[in-house]
């Protein structure tokens, strides 16, 4: 059998292929403008194979290089989305808010009206968007989401990683710089007091201070860069620090699973931040608390008291301590909870996928999710969270 380009060429350079593959009511005809879809493809060379266009062998081997690699699901099975139709339930079962808040989310983050991915396609904003969180809320794969959105799998690959690169640039600032209207002096006060009145010893601590590792797939190569010896995993490590309203309001990462939660501090400029905004009304120093004794103890960063001889009150006030720290670290275990693809290590693929951009795209939705219904922190301390208005500024 000849080279299949010398059998397409003569094919191409047809005026009757063109003109005549619209035969038996098939509207085959090939758009410049538009390139068609493997599928369309194989209807056109059926068209024109039916109606002596092509002989037997050109046919056979054009529709093999017109056969996609992966599996042909049928997509186009499916109706197309819409938000509308689903349930208040569904919807916040599927996508972890209600319908309302879907819309005013998206006009919060200041979504454009459509996407564009570098091929061409065009993807509608809410659509686009409810692809995002369809994919975090559950560990699932794109063909699962087929059923849903009636579009193949590169569409909504290429759609869900364009939505998240959008509010990565836009508001990742939110969980990088303490300098928010939502942390002014005033509210930094409040969640002083709040933590105090829980039976914290301190009276001027306004958040608690950790490490998060998140378990990746193992990866082909640099294996040692990303094992964790005390979790015994491979992995990535954020350091987030967690506020009594139930916010995640600073998180750096990613990093190598092998460092040290004093290196995140280090390389994070926190401690800067936090000598230059963690005062009160009256211009008091407040403090953050980690629980990691490798954490140096200065004014703006309080640890426990540790070392062989350590008195009985200094036990009971690292108990204590202890305890408000754990009511907080609630925060850390939602962003798990509410967007569990996170969780699901196996589809974790270091340099394979964006995994780091997708927890801290993960913890500004659930920052989100915070400002519009609460959580068991807030609660816990009494003191409400911003609205979604005040937040994305």
């Amino acid at each position: 059998m000849s080279d299949w380009r010398e059998t397409l060429a003569p094919i191409s350079k047809s005026v009757s292929f063109v003109n005549k593959v619209k035969v038996l009511g098939c509207s085959c005809r090939i758009e410049a403008t538009k390139m068609p879809s493997f599928r369309e493809n194989r209807t056109s060379l059926l068209c024109a194979f039916d109606s002596g266009v092509i002989n037997e062998e050109e046919f056979v081997l054009l529709y093999d290089i017109n056969t996609a690699k992966s599996p042909d699901l049928p997509y186009w099975n499916y109706e197309h989305f819409d938000l509308d139709n689903l349930a208040d339930d569904l919807c916040k079962t599927e996508f972890r808010f209600y319908k309302n808040d879907v819309y005013n989310l998206i006009e919060v983050l200041q979504l454009p009206d459509q996407f564009t991915c570098y091929n061409g396609l065009k993807i509608d904003v809410l659509e686009g968007f409810c692809m995002l969180l369809k994919r975090f809320a559950y560990p699932c794969r794109y063909l699962d989401m087929i059923t849903r959105f009636a579009r193949p799998v590169p569409q909504l690959c290429m759609a869900s990683n364009l939505v998240m690169d959008y509010i990565y640039i836009a508001w990742g600032r939110l969980l990088t710089n303490l300098n928010q209207p939502w942390l002014s002096p005033v509210n930094l006060e409040r969640f002083a007091n709040a933590v105090f009145e829980k039976g914290a010893p301190l009276s001027n601590c306004i958040g608690f201070v950790d490490g998060t590792v998140r378990p990746v797939c193992k990866p082909g190569t640099n294996q040692r860069l990303l094992y964790n010896g005390h979790k015994k995993v491979h992995a990535i490590k954020f350091q987030s620090v967690a506020v009594p309203n139930g916010l995640v309001a600073n998180l750096y990462g990613p990093v190598e699973g092998k460092r040290h939660d004093s290196y995140m501090l280090n390389q994070s400029d926190l401690y800067n931040q936090l000598v230059q905004y963690a005062v009160d009304t009256k211009g008091n120093v407040l403090c953050i608390y980690g629980a990691d004794p490798a954490y140096p103890h200065r004014p703006q960063l309080q640890r426990p008291f540790q070392g062989p001889r350590i008195t009985q009150d200094e036990k009971d006030w690292n108990t204590a301590m202890s305890k408000v720290r754990a009511s907080v670290e609630w925060v850390f275990g939602d962003i798990i909870n509410y967007f569990k693809f996170l969780d699901f290590k196996k589809n974790l693929k270091v340099q394979l996928s964006a995994v780091g951009k997708m927890y801290i795209v993960c913890a500004l939705l659930q920052n989100a999710r915070c400002c519009l219904y609460g959580s068991t922190t807030s609660e816990y301390f009494d003191i409400q969270p911003p609205s979604l208005v005040d937040y994305f500024i």
